[in-house]
């Protein structure tokens, strides 16, 4: 059996999905063979395995961590919001169906048998596990039932290490308050605490801790700081709109190029564009209000979870407008997955929203009518090499990424293919993909993922840079792949220096050993 450790949350959004790809990442490079797991996600984030499966983004960026391909092993239970009382279930990577919250409160004891064969399996295959809970273990009303904070603990008999904010303020209440709601047998379960995004000098915090541990008789293993670090997040319902990360405009490097990502009330899928925000020269900006477009050298449409419901917002507060008058003076616009269906002439539900049909912005001549089958693949291709327009100099850039899609978009004469695919889930084919028109100045696709392609990438920005009379940057300049990793060493190099990972290490051991005493 391999050993586990589990980190639970004093609430969402303490930093959880982060120390478990520091902890994959440390535990890699001394090294071990280690997985993530979380027994159930709840995000609009998702990417798909080389075999075509569905699961949550943070663990895929956690394997990444620890140097692994991804597998839905590692989450296989994930929901995706569709409203705020409904979302789509997806057990081990495929749709099962659409619950609103009681419902799927009621089935999740149906989940449990499989979740512990699936974590069973996975654990099988390597040295270490490292569990991410969600929320916290506190939400009492959901005890219950519970197949991911202490009832996944208890399946498994893992250790488990409790994570606190205190950038939000109230840290040792949250702390106290959440390991007095426990049940005394969930409480010795907690073999430790880490404080995260702590800023200022940690000696000030030494009375709080001292006083803490006395009250809880848990030990504080860490106090991290607040790191400046480029790592993916996780959404949990959607991503905030007044959330002023999404928005921030970094200042330690020339922005010639402005970006702009529509920020969608059901955006899914916003890690797309993480590597257009890590590129030297490029300022990426996510905008909710017409007001607030400014004047962009790019502007691009993302993916949804609710298309025509998206559509309505765009519609509502003048978005739509806006983006078809940036594209007639000029401004090249981009969509992906529902961005590009909204782009096109029309949209055809019945599905998703509950909306028949709809107009979209009229930008692309394609028609986009839904289905209840979703289509999950990875792909590799190429842009077509007919493109033409501003994308011209795209043509056969190799692209890479994955779709996530339950809709099929039909091109009208207005209209050319936009990418060829040529493999999904390893398997050869030729399959013309997205739309650009005839002037090209718009385009779209169905590949999440494609600005990680840095050929395709480059060329882009390098032409924004021309019609900027700026001079382009070689596509050497930037690696996406290794500023990615290199944010990973820094995690690991600051939990090293602020957490007691020996430690850790020998909570794992230990609860192994009484583990195999009984």
């Amino acid at each position: 059996m391999s050993l586990s450790i589990m980190l639970q949350g004093t609430a969402s959004d303490v930093g959880k999905s982060v120390l478990v790809a520091g902890l994959c990442r440390i535990f890699a490079q001394d090294g071990h063979r280690c997985a993530p797991f979380k027994a159930q996600n709840m995000a609009l984030n998702s990417g798909i395995t080389l075999t075509g499966e569905e699961m949550g983004r943070a663990q895929i960026f956690q394997a990444e961590a620890a140097g692994i391909a991804p597998d839905v092993r590692m989450n296989p239970v994930l929901l995706k919001p569709t409203s705020d009382r409904k979302s789509q279930v997806i057990v081990m990577g495929k749709v099962l169906c659409d619950m609103d919250a009681v419902t799927y409160h009621e089935f999740k004891p149906q989940l449990q048998h499989q979740i512990h064969e699936v974590y069973q399996s996975l654990a099988s295959d390597y040295e270490m596990v490292v569990l991410e809970g969600a929320g916290s273990p506190a939400e009492i009303n959901l005890r219950d039932r519970d197949i991911v904070n202490m009832g996944m603990a208890e399946l498994i008999d893992t250790p488990v290490l409790l994570v606190a904010d205190i950038d939000r303020g109230g840290v040792f209440a949250s702390i106290y308050g959440t390991l007095m709601l426990l049940s005394e047998q969930e409480r010795a379960r907690v073999k430790g605490v880490i404080i995260n995004k702590f800023r200022g000098d940690v000696a000030l915090l030494n009375p709080g801790i001292k006083q803490i541990e006395a009250l809880t008789k848990v030990p504080v293993i860490g106090v991290m700081p607040y790191l400046n670090i480029d790592l993916e997040d996780e959404d949990g319902v959607a991503l905030q709109l007044n959330n002023p990360k999404h928005r921030q405009i970094k200042s330690d490097k020339q922005t010639e190029l402005d970006i702009v990502v529509i920020q969608l009330p059901h955006i899914s899928n916003f890690t797309d564009f993480n590597a257009l925000a890590a590129q030297p020269d490029v300022q990426l900006r996510y905008v909710a209000r017409p007001e607030l477009l400014g004047n962009p050298d790019f502007i691009i449409v993302p993916g949804s979870k609710n298309t025509l419901g998206d559509l309505c917002f765009l519609n509502e507060t003048g978005l739509s407008e806006q983006i078809v008058k940036q594209h007639q003076a000029g401004v090249p616009i981009f969509g992906i997955c529902g961005g590009f269906q909204i782009l096109g002439r029309r949209l055809v539900d019945g599905v998703e929203s509950g909306i028949d049909e709809m107009a979209g912005l009229n930008l692309l001549d394609c028609t986009t009518t839904f289905a209840r089958q979703k289509i999950t693949t990875q792909v590799n291709g190429y842009i077509h090499p007919h493109v033409h327009g501003f994308f011209s100099p795209g043509q056969t850039a190799a692209v890479s990424g994955y779709e996530i899609h339950m809709g099929e978009t039909e091109r009208g004469e207005g209209v050319q293919p936009f990418t060829v695919i040529r493999s999904r889930n390893q398997q050869a084919t030729h399959f013309e993909d997205g739309a650009i028109n005839a002037a090209g100045s718009v385009a779209g696709t169905y590949i999440h993922g494609i600005f990680d392609s840095p050929e395709f990438t480059r060329t882009l920005l390098n032409q924004l840079r021309q019609q900027k009379d700026l001079a382009p940057l070689a596509a050497t300049a930037f690696n996406y792949q290794a500023y990615k990793s290199k944010q990973f060493d820094l995690l690991a190099d600051a939990m090293r220096e602020n957490i007691n990972i020996e430690q850790i290490y020998h909570i794992m051991k230990q609860q192994e050993q009484n583990r195999s005493a009984v």
